[in-house]
């Protein structure tokens, strides 16, 4: 397929905490006393453990560059001079061709590294990684089954003979499989009524779909093109309620369900990921009352359904990149141009993936998965596993020539195309003298594993002789060729006491030239500086540079008095940290009330809680509207693990999912418990005659009921009441109508004027008529 052209490095540098060595030589200019400190001072830094090293010559140091020692006389048997070393305990060399299985192939170098490294040292080494030929791929389409999605599928039908004649052009050693989704399979994402919408969501618009699914594997992974295209074929469209589909779930099961689907080990995966829509994500199942998280299990069951889709939420993004890495998946979104902007920024987020622009009907999808598998093979990404938090790597990458510090990754690659990896690390010694950690390639099987000794002693500090004669007469302990004297000795030998003061050799008690003895802090006592005491504190160190009272302070207070000051560093008490120790680490203060720290919905820093469950706030973060409660959470372990009971029971999951133990309470005050707190201390208690009810019905059980008589009397007098005060209102407005009425009636009688002596209604019984035509004659 192609050849190598270029050689592409990245570069892994150490980011130690020595210091550089200048022109002054800084393994003198420390005074340190003991071989371990003297090491920890710079990797270039030895220790002469010899005896009488240094005896008559006036400023020999025992800790000094290692051509300086043994220039000054000291044995290279009697010198401490720990060296990193690496060595490479597997190297097998790389394969150029799969040539149809990929058990025995080769694709980084070496495989298993041993070093040896001291404090502040760097050691660089080299690992590469080639992409070989023919590599096996197992390509599984993961296909959006919703109604909007009908044209794609019929289009799939007719694509997939082309789909497998593309990617043969990449390998020989190709399987396909076939899994479709849609959503969860309870309201509100799904058809409930009229009932017929259950088994056909498309009733009522005239077209027969199958049933709404979550995800359903078809065809696992096979060599069989034809019953790819014979398995899509077979496939009838279904239809949700909402707009976003359940594709991470899909995803999710696709990517763990290792045997049924039948990815295999020593193979390049790449799952398909086509839909013409948004995905629910993490927490959007609470709206219909899933709260529980997402457990990265398979849970196909025996028809190949995922049987979980309505009892764990969706997975979070960083719970699907934990999973693809674990199983080198390479996920490629092929999504509509909708949409393309939302699967650009869940790419961003997931390791490993591409997207690609779908047409309306899925006919470029060949041409996407072509470029998605090229742009896998074109770029190879670092990871690192298990990496100790003494380690501290950067990376520098070369690739095509040019160096580009701070990255991890090579783009632009070809089939054959090497890279090369080198790293240095090491900066504080660990508790632990030996790790290990892992490098791969993102979506490789093939790794490095690193061991690394940590060298931070002396091997000199297992002959120490306590009490030695040595140092006057047992006032010390020799180690390492020198004496550590006991408390109020000094001296080379520990032959001077405190009480025995005698001017020495002052030049042995000054720090600099021109500078004064001890710091002017001390007298000189048998060439060594005793350190005077003042009003503010203690002064100590071989020049008396040391003292307990230049260290910060908070709010005047020196180190918050939550501590104590040790040469201008707060070593804090216990229960206090910061670098004034204004911090505490007590956590009662963040206890609520149900017995979690924080309610469970954060972190306590410096004792105040900081609420990282969205919607949740208060001292302890224990009020939070969107939260499930006590009850919620522990209903399904209290029915398993005491009742024997329950969903877990069923599918065998109670050990699994619940870790807490089950106390059984004789006596428990049901007046004064409530439920949240009771079910929180895990506790089940038979006065309360819990082992009769569910743990949601605890709460009636555990507090006093109400008086139904009392309730009765007061819900029927209640009703009387409002009746007779609607009655009188009705009457009040019936009277005042009436008064308003008459007044009315006699304000017209008054306005009335007639002649008592004539009926105004009367009228006479003969009338007058003119004759218009007559005119006299």
């Amino acid at each position: 397929m192609g050849t190598l052209t270029d050689r592409l490095a990245i570069l892994v540098l150490l980011l130690s905490t020595a210091s550089n060595v200048c022109d002054s030589n800084i393994c003198t200019s420390r005074g340190v006393t003991t071989c371990q400190q003297c090491l920890a001072v710079h990797p270039s830094c030895a220790w002469c453990s010899q005896e009488e090293f240094g005896k008559g010559t006036s400023g020999t140091s025992r800790c000094d560059l290692k051509e300086n020692l043994l220039k000054e006389g000291c044995s290279a048997a009697s010198l401490e001079f720990p060296s990193s070393t690496l060595t490479i305990q597997q190297d097998v060399p790389f394969s150029d061709k799969a040539s149809g299985t990929a058990k025995d192939v080769t694709q980084i170098k070496p495989q298993k590294l041993q070093m040896t490294l001291r404090l502040g040292d760097a050691k660089r080494f080299t690992v590469s990684v080639k992409q070989v030929e023919d590599y096996p791929v197992d390509l599984y389409y993961l296909m959006d089954l919703s109604y909007s999605m009908n044209d794609d599928l019929a289009r799939l039908v007719t694509l997939g003979n082309d789909l497998a004649a593309a990617m043969g052009k990449k390998t020989s050693n190709l399987r396909m499989g076939f899994g479709a989704f849609v959503d969860k399979t309870m309201s509100p994402y799904m058809y409930t009524f009229p009932p017929e919408t259950i088994s056909n969501p498309c009733y009522g618009i005239g077209v027969q779909c199958q049933a709404q699914f979550s995800f359903k594997n078809v065809l696992s992974l096979t060599e069989k093109v034809s019953r790819f295209t014979e398995e899509v074929r077979k496939q009838q469209i279904s239809r949700n309620r909402d707009a976003p589909e359940g594709g991470f779930d899909a995803v999710m099961q696709a990517v763990v369900c290792k045997d049924k689907i039948g990815w295999r080990p020593d193979a390049s995966h790449l799952l398909v990921f086509t839909t013409d829509a948004k995905t629910h994500i993490a927490l959007d199942a609470r709206i219909a009352g899933v709260v529980q998280p997402n457990d990265g299990q398979c849970h196909l069951g025996s028809d190949n359904l995922y049987n979980k889709s309505t009892v764990l939420d969706y997975p979070s993004l960083g719970l699907l990149t934990e999973k693809m890495t674990a199983n080198n998946i390479n996920l490629v979104f092929a999504v509509t141009n909708y949409v393309v902007p939302l699967y650009d920024e869940y790419s961003k987020l997931i390791p490993g993936t591409t997207v690609g622009t779908l047409s309306d009907d899925s006919g470029n999808v060949i041409q996407l998965i072509e470029q998605a598998y090229q742009k896998i093979h074109s770029k190879v990404e670092l990871e690192l596993l298990n990496v100790p938090e003494e380690l501290n790597l950067s990376f520098n990458a070369t690739c095509l020539g040019a160096v580009t510090p701070g990255i991890k990754s090579c783009t632009g690659l070809k089939i054959g195309d090497t890279v090369s990896n080198g790293s240095g690390i090491f900066s504080i010694c660990p508790k632990e003298k030996s790790r290990t950690f892992t490098i791969k390639p993102f979506g490789f099987k093939d790794r490095l594993e690193v061991t690394v000794d940590f060298a931070c002693g002396c091997e000199c500090e297992a002959k120490a002789q306590a009490n030695s004669s040595l140092c006057s007469k047992g006032n010390g302990t020799f180690e390492c060729g020198v004496c550590q004297c006991h408390p109020g000795r000094l001296g080379p030998h520990c032959e001077c006491s405190l009480q025995d003061y005698s001017p020495s050799d002052d030049a042995n008690c000054i720090r600099e030239p021109e500078g004064k003895i001890c710091s002017g802090r001390g007298g000189c006592l048998c060439g060594q500086c005793s350190c005077h005491t003042n009003g503010f504190g203690r002064v100590w160190g071989k020049y008396c540079q040391c003292d307990d009272f230049n260290c910060l302070r908070f709010k005047g207070a020196l180190c918050s008095d939550h501590g104590k000051c040790d040469c201008g560093v707060c070593k804090c008490d216990a229960g206090w940290k910061g670098e004034n120790c204004n911090c505490t680490t007590r956590t009662d203060t963040c206890m609520s009330s149900t017995g979690f720290l924080c309610s469970s919905r954060g972190i306590c820093d410096c004792g105040v809680c900081l609420c990282t469950q969205p919607g949740a706030y208060g001292a302890t973060c224990e009020k939070c509207p969107t939260c499930p409660d006590a009850c919620t959470l522990k209903k399904e372990c209290v029915d398993c693990l005491h009742f024997k009971r329950g969903q877990y029971i069923k599918d065998d999951n109670c050990n699994r999912m619940c870790t807490d133990e089950i106390e059984v309470v004789d006596n428990l005050d049901c007046l004064t418990s409530d439920c949240t707190t009771f079910l929180s201390k895990h506790g089940v208690a038979k006065n309360c005659k819990l082992a009769q009810f569910l743990p949601l019905s605890c709460l009636s059980e555990c507090q006093p009921g109400a008086d139904i008589l009392v309730v009765l009397l007061s819900v029927a007098g209640a009703i009387l009441l409002l009746g007779l005060v609607g009655l009188l209102i009705w009457k009040l407005l019936v009277t005042i109508k009436d008064r308003r009425e008459f007044a009315k009636f006699e304000e017209e009688r008054a306005k009335a004027k007639w002649d008592t002596a004539n009926n105004p209604l009367y009228k006479g019984a003969t009338s007058t008529f003119t004759n218009v035509a007559y005119r006299g004659n």
